[in-house]
């Protein structure tokens, strides 16, 4: 019934503006939300930290839902060594490596948030401030927020809605975001 009604508002809303003289394209049903299945069998015992990163990012946008274990567009590996990074084959799909050298220093969760915003479409932002999510290890070892900007968040939204161009969508490799392993001063 309720679409119905849309419809039939939509209907009405297009005679008036043709009335006007305005021509209005035929618009596009409402599209649902994607679904990003992840898969955390090889990510160990940062398992629970992909499910709140996860919870992080269905919080803060639209368009999209990333859930458990319901098959592979993202997969997240437990690796140590050679520094966190994330690979990402198109939009929504890629994998994520967390290095346990680094997760020792830096907080994981804002780690595991940052390398999934890479597969969601984000690039790195190296400027050090810690209020945005892809500023990643250059905000420091005393920064632990794990939640994107509203900036970052619209972004993804934006790009899960098919607004920004097939360019934005490309593969493609993020290293670096975090600094080598620290070495303690002695």
């Amino acid at each position: 019934m309720t679409s119905r009604l849309n419809r039939l508002a939509v209907a009405l809303l297009a005679t008036a503006l043709t009335t006007l003289g305005l021509t209005v394209a035929n618009p596009a049903p409402a599209s649902a939300a994607m679904t990003i299945c992840y898969n955390t069998s090889q990510a160990g015992s940062y398992a629970s930290v992909a499910n709140q990163a996860a919870t992080i990012w269905n919080n803060a946008t639209v368009n999209l839902t990333l859930t458990a274990n319901c098959g592979s567009n993202l997969r997240i590996y437990r690796i140590t060594g050679g520094g966190s990074y994330a690979v990402r084959t198109s939009l929504g799909n890629g994998r994520v490596y967390i290095d346990t050298q680094q997760a020792a220093q830096y907080s994981v969760l804002r780690i595991m948030t940052h390398e999934i915003g890479h597969i969601l479409g984000l690039p790195d932002n190296y400027n050090g401030n810690c209020s945005l999510l892809m500023s990643g290890g250059s905000a420091g070892t005393s920064c632990t927020n794990p939640y994107p900007s509203s900036a970052e968040a619209s972004r993804v939204s934006n790009l899960f809605a098919g607004t920004f161009s097939a360019t934005d969508r490309s593969a493609d490799i993020f290293r670096d975001s975090w600094p080598s392993t620290l070495t303690p001063v002695s």
